[in-house]
């Protein structure tokens, strides 16, 4: 993921101070260091980086740790402080009735982030609606329509048109019974008079509450340019990250926030309509230094649960009480899976996230999600008792599935096995009092948090 490196430099960077009670000027020079060479190779601007690490070697040295804290994890939280300090709030989205304009250059993913934030409203209980007015990209409308019956809401466009301005007054008479009229507008492959005249036009027809700035996460050094030209041409209120799911550096797009005066609204990974965060700088920088993100995490498991429940007729609290069955399994594994790709979702615990991350294989998590697919094949062979009784699977079974799925017997065992440890973990949680489970979450909590403790979403030290 995106920034990946830029994380895994500054947790190396911190434990580089573990089982230090003080740090002297040499230990912070040196730490300082490492954090701007991290910083620079993430392309984050060098006016940037270097105010940062002048407030954080200046707090370092002239702050006292807090009795009975670690030097690491006083650096720690003063690096954690200074780096959401950086990226400052959230950009304010109010759940109710607006209109919201999309501008980037072309490929920077706003036809996407239009379908995913109008999805990202709808889950919020509002009636949102997306207005193409692209038709300078041979496609636009076709994409644009698919990506909102995707998310299943309103869509405006005109294929036949030729006059942007004209289909963005249309489209907001069209879907003016929508709560939030999200307005897609097109963009070329550089800045270009031709592409800031149209979006002025736009903005000046739809009048818009907030305009949206999408960047590419890969934007690099040239993001400093775009947001200073296109907030000079319509002025922007927030900007969307897209793209976090690739290689890119990422500190382009940190550097641009900065350079419009503005923050970050929205960040985008993936192609379904689903792959849409509202961004949090605590719970962002927390993930980044590998201290989990427990807000974004229970959002995310709430939502799959309830879209896994909907679909599927399924109560998680049947689990506790009855018999753990292949069919709860799978259901936990669907839900698991609506839930994001898996190493984003390790990110979010604290503890797993990080530095355990770190030390894994590349293709670790690959192989993890493979192993869950060719379960989930597998039980599409079972029959309903097996499903429901998979003490039942025997030998002559256990073939007959093997060949009517194509998973290998060895697998299929795995699944057996993998069935009876979380069967036995459910019936433990099943016989826990109200004040065991406190107990053992507190303790959870104590543990995460890349030695700083707390909950990552309400910011790591509390």
């Amino acid at each position: 993921m995106v920034l990946d490196d830029l994380g895994s430099s500054l947790r190396s960077t911190m434990d580089s101070l573990r089982g230090k009670s003080r740090i002297d000027e040499d230990d912070v020079q040196e730490v300082v260091k490492q954090i701007q060479r991290s910083l620079l190779s993430a392309d984050v601007d060098v006016d940037l980086v270097m105010e940062l690490s002048d407030s954080i070697k200046t707090r370092a040295l002239e702050e006292d740790p807090p009795g009975g804290t670690t030097a690491r994890d006083h650096v720690l939280k003063i690096v954690y402080e200074e780096m959401v300090g950086l990226i400052g709030e959230s950009t304010e989205i109010p759940l109710e009735e607006q209109t919201i304009v999309l501008a980037g250059l072309q490929g920077s993913g706003k036809t996407t982030t239009a379908a995913k934030m109008a999805w990202w409203f709808s889950k919020k209980g509002l009636r949102p609606a997306v207005i193409q007015t692209d038709t300078f990209r041979p496609g636009a409308y076709d994409q644009a329509k698919q990506m909102a019956e995707n998310a299943e809401v309103e869509f405006y466009g005109d294929p036949d048109g030729d006059d942007p301005v004209q289909i963005a007054r249309d489209g907001l008479e069209a879907t003016a019974d929508a709560d939030v009229r999200i307005v897609d507008t097109a963009g070329r492959h550089a800045l270009e008079d031709d592409l800031i005249d149209e979006i002025e036009q736009i903005d000046d027809a739809v009048d818009p509450d907030r305009s949206l700035l999408v960047l590419d996460a890969a934007i690099g050094q040239g993001a400093k340019e775009q947001a200073r030209q296109f907030e000079e041409s319509i002025g922007i209120d927030g900007v969307v990250i897209t793209k976090l799911d690739g290689t890119a550096k990422g500190g382009g797009a940190l550097t641009a926030v900065n350079e419009t005066g503005s923050s970050i609204a929205f960040l985008g990974a993936g192609e379904t309509v689903q792959d849409i965060e509202r961004f949090e700088p605590n719970g962002f920088i927390s993930r980044l230094l590998g201290m989990g993100d427990l807000k974004q995490l229970s959002e995310r498991v709430e939502r799959a649960m309830e879209e896994t429940q909907a679909e599927d007729d399924w109560d998680p609290e049947d689990m506790m009480e009855g018999e753990f069955t292949l069919k709860d399994m799978r259901n936990q594994m669907k839900a698991m899976d609506r839930m994001g790709p898996l190493d984003q979702v390790l990110d979010m615990i604290p503890g797993m996230g990080g530095g355990i991350m770190d030390q894994l294989p590349d293709d670790a998590m690959d192989v993890t999600q493979e192993r869950m697919r060719s379960f989930e094949i597998a039980m599409d062979s079972m029959t309903e008792e097996e499903l429901e009784n998979p003490a039942v699977i025997k030998s002559d079974r256990l073939e007959r599935i093997a060949r009517g799925s194509g998973v290998p017997e060895e697998r299929i065992e795995e699944l057996l096995e993998q069935h009876s440890m979380m069967k036995r973990t459910m019936d433990q949680f099943g016989n826990m009092g109200d004040g065991d489970m406190q107990r053992m979450m507190k303790k959870l909590q104590q543990q995460g948090g890349g030695g700083g403790g707390g909950m990552g979403g309400m910011g790591p030290f509390g």
